[in-house]
């Protein structure tokens, strides 16, 4: 019927960029949520902050899936503990990490799209950054062209599009969005290693709190060296 939103299917990790992603699909959409564990060291805390950041946004439908490839695969510091997580260097982003999971984002569209067809949804949003980001090559511009060129040749109606609607913002510009959105940042985790108090040295920790930071706003989440960890951003204590 006219004036009725598109249904849509957010990826969300519980992280800041899906949360902001989620906030934009329900203003825009009717959208559904999608989590993904995969065996990645702090998927617990991921999910409460999944189904917390669900609750706040009033997303009703919901689905979380297991996937065991990623662990049985290795290769990456998020889901082998055999690989340490390393603290963020001075320059992020010029090469990639050992915290890239390979590929891992094919999976978590596949199963998207698989669950956008169920639910007769065209559009997938998902909070992939290219910006200010660790470098991951499933996180380009180029990568969801492509993927949304496979959905058209391999969907029933070929209808169903990928959106990324942060890929082209700076971290900052997307607290901002966040925080203009009302987005609950405060039940968001984008630590790579701790699940109790946010570490405030990997990389995606650091990237978390230099946006904050630019963005002239606190960041509500807890750390482990309140102290150590705004260095580690550059802010001035």
């Amino acid at each position: 019927m006219a004036g009725e939103k598109p249904r849509s299917v957010v990826l969300l990790s519980g992280g800041m960029d899906s949360c902001v992603c989620a906030a934009l699909a329900v203003r825009d959409s009717e959208a559904a949520a999608l989590h993904i564990s995969y065996g990645q060291r702090t998927e617990e805390r991921e999910r409460v902050g999944f189904e917390r950041i669900c609750d706040r946004l009033g997303i009703k439908h919901r689905l979380v899936i297991r996937d065991e490839s990623f662990r049985l695969i290795g290769g990456s510091a998020l889901t082998d503990s055999a690989i340490a997580v390393p603290e963020a260097g001075e320059q992020i982003g010029t090469d990639i990490p050992v915290t890239y999971v390979p590929f891992r984002n094919a999976h978590f569209l596949s199963a998207a799209v698989s669950w956008a067809e169920v639910l007769d949804a065209e559009q997938i949003y998902i909070g992939a950054v290219e910006q200010d980001s660790s470098g991951y090559p499933d996180c380009r511009p180029a990568y969801y062209q492509a993927f949304n060129a496979v959905i058209k040749a391999g969907t029933r109606e070929g209808k169903i599009q990928v959106i990324t609607p942060l890929i082209a913002l700076r971290k900052v510009e997307i607290v901002k969005l966040g925080l203009e959105l009302g987005a609950p940042f405060e039940l968001t985790w984008s630590c790579y290693s701790r699940e109790d108090q946010a570490c405030g040295v990997c990389e995606s920790c650091v990237l978390r709190l230099r946006a904050f930071a630019e963005a002239g706003a606190e960041d509500p989440i807890p750390y482990v060296l309140q102290n150590r960890a705004r260095q580690a951003a550059g802010q001035k204590i």
